[in-house]
């Protein structure tokens, strides 16, 4: 007999309509969905067609204007400013509805795009959600990329309007933002920006801080905007709610763009299924916002659940590696998220960080972002006996998880090393490179079947023949969604992800095109070609190493390996920066002139075994990887 957790999951498969038409229910419509799921242009789908909803409403308003009012929704720490602030929903719902307002006084409505630049603060979760509410699309920038990534993300998405601070802190440094904004708008080619709001936390001077006349004050604006409880703009289910920019394999980013009523309920439905959560219970998650686990599991998800959500600034170590278990203890955390390099580096503090605190509350931890490794996952069941330790699978694509251990439905017998199996809605399978299933134990490419879920990818901003490109890898089979990653799919049908089958790496849990560390090496004069390979790290699961060929009359030296890497950090940001650079003479390459990056990769990770080779024009330039290595 099936168990509950397969009998949904075949419900989401065989009868999708049935399945995501009751899940629907758990959100509040303005206006009901005429039909549950319109795949007559697949992949193009729109799910709950015909209905209307908020973001902000279900997130908020819900219950701010219920029995929860008082209750906490945004319990913020910050290490790096020594503050921490807890927002119940209804100084939440006043909050929102003022900035809403402030987005109104400057002319952002329906459909204008807002780009927010801020670490991990109250006041960021504020402007996403008074986005949503205006019905404005916000795309969120992380605070560690660099000037000229930001102007990339602002141009892409033509923004009307900027939101950013002062500055932030990083293990107890100050890390300025404004300059960065102020840098980014100069670079911009499009020049869309009309206003910039700027919050003060008085950490860099007011001389650097209020420097444009594009600039006004959040606290002003905010301090001048009486509070006055407006209807959110309702917006259809398919109404664009946030872009994300993610990597792709060319230097240029994809601009993911969610919807709004799919991405509710998928949300709404996941704290329930995957995390198990329920009233009562406090969520943590440790991302930044500048990511998709911030935006689904920082802000929207815990809100839309009626939850309070720790809102972290700071690292895993600072002050000290006890940080996020004061914080576990302090509040009752009862499920946390995390991602597997976080545990790498507390491995290296020892076990008895974890006896000095009252965890006995945290009964589930989440790690996701990329792999975890057996021994990773085996130590954190060790030092923490009490809490379940669960691997999920997702990308920013996808909104939330393809590959879980639901345990809101039953929990299933965890494998170490493995993210367990598809989540419901999702039909995912293992296939090699004809698009063909491989046997049990085989590696392949992991794929997803069209119609994906609700909450996945609407499409990519302004560039729909990239969201093709998804669908686009197996002719026979247009349905596929590629993934990019490699998998194995076991004889108990739990999945093994390897890790990516592209020019795609993951620090640290952040995903990076070895094509933004290209173009950033590239521009510097003395270099005329480069290639970038991901190689694997003991605590990020991966670092990225470039193989560089310098103009003629110019030598290779650890000085200009240095200017390189900073080249890379002023371009792209701190978290690409190469851990090497190696100076060779040629690279490997096809008779069509194509860099054969897989030799290259190959020779970088140890192996020696290149597979067939053939194609190679000049046999000696794998030598030259090779000696460069030594």
């Amino acid at each position: 007999m099936a168990g509950k957790f397969e009998t949904l999951y075949r419900e989401s498969i065989d009868q999708p309509d049935q399945f995501w038409g009751r899940e629907a229910q758990r959100i509040f419509w303005k206006e009901p969905p005429k039909r549950i799921l319109n795949a007559d242009h697949s992949p193009l789908n729109i799910w709950f067609e015909g209905g209307k909803t908020n973001l902000c409403y279900n997130a908020v308003d819900r219950w701010a204007l219920s029995n929860r009012r008082g209750g906490a929704a945004i319990i913020w720490e910050s290490p790096e400013t020594g503050k921490s602030r807890i927002l119940t929903f209804w100084q939440l719902y006043v909050e929102v509805n003022k900035f809403a307002d402030v987005l109104r006084r400057h002319g952002v409505g329906k459909g204008d795009r807002v780009v927010i630049y801020m670490p991990n603060t109250p006041e960021a979760a504020v402007a996403m959600l008074g986005c949503v509410r205006v019905g404005a699309i916000h795309s969120v920038v992380f605070g560690g990329f660099a000037a000229e990534n930001l102007a990339q993300r602002i141009d892409d998405a033509g923004a009307k309007l900027a939101v950013t601070c002062d500055a932030s802190g990083r293990g107890g440094k100050p890390v300025a933002i404004k300059p960065l904004m102020d840098q980014a708008i100069a670079f911009t080619e499009k020049k869309t920006i009309e206003k910039v709001i700027v919050l003060d936390r008085g950490i860099l001077d007011k001389s650097k801080v209020f420097t444009s006349p594009l600039d006004v004050s959040f606290e002003e604006e905010m301090a001048k905007t009486p509070f006055v409880a407006r209807e959110p703009e309702w917006v259809e289910s398919d109404h664009p709610s946030y872009i994300l920019y993610t990597s792709g394999t060319t230097g240029k980013p994809k601009g993911v763009l969610r919807d709004t009523g799919g991405y509710a309920v998928a949300l709404t439905t996941s704290m329930d299924y995957i995390y198990g959560v329920k009233e009562g219970d406090v969520y943590f998650s440790t991302s930044d916002i500048g990511w998709v686990v911030g935006h689904s599991y920082i802000i929207y998800g815990p809100l839309l659940a009626g939850l309070p959500t720790v809102m972290f600034e700071g690292t895993p170590v600072y002050p000290d590696p006890a940080v996020w278990w004061r914080v576990v203890e302090k509040y009752g955390v009862t499920c946390m998220f995390s991602a597997p390099t976080a545990f790498r580096v507390l491995k290296g503090y020892g076990d008895d960080l974890f006896k000095k605190f009252d965890m006995s509350g945290l009964q589930r931890m989440y790690l996701a972002g990329e792999p975890l490794d057996k021994p990773t996952q085996e130590w954190a069941s060790k030092v923490m006996p009490n809490t379940i330790i669960i691997d999920h699978y997702w990308q920013t694509e996808s909104g939330w998880s393809m590959l879980a251990n639901c345990a809101g439905i039953e929990l299933l017998p965890i494998k170490p090393g493995s993210p367990t199996r598809p989540a419901y809605g999702y039909d995912m399978f293992v296939v090699d490179e004809a698009g063909e299933r491989v046997k049990p134990g085989e590696k392949g490419f992991l794929v997803a079947r069209s119609p994906l879920p609700p909450g996945t990818l609407k499409t990519i901003w302004g560039d729909e023949g990239r969201f093709r490109d998804y669908f686009s890898t197996f002719p026979s089979h247009p349905d596929y969604y590629l993934t990019g990653d490699y998998a194995i799919e076991d004889e108990d049908g739990y999945f093994w992800v390897l890790g990516r089958a592209d020019e795609v790496i993951n620090i640290a849990g952040h995903r990076l095109g070895t094509g933004e560390v290209e173009a950033a090496i590239s521009s510097h004069p003395k270099v005329a070609e480069v290639t970038a390979v991901g190689v694997p790290d003991e605590i990020k699961g991966q670092t990225v190493i470039a193989f560089v060929i310098l103009k003629q009359g110019n030598v290779g030296s650890p000085e200009l390996a240095k200017e390189l890497v900073g080249v890379v950090s002023q371009k792209v940001g701190a978290i690409a920066k190469p851990s090497a650079i190696y100076f060779v003479n040629k690279f490997p390459k096809t008779r069509s002139g194509k860099i054969m990056r897989r030799v290259i990769k190959q020779a970088a990770e140890g192996g020696r075994d290149y597979g067939n080779i053939s194609t190679i024009e000049d046999m000696s330039a794998i030598g030259e990887i090779e000696k460069a290595l030594k």
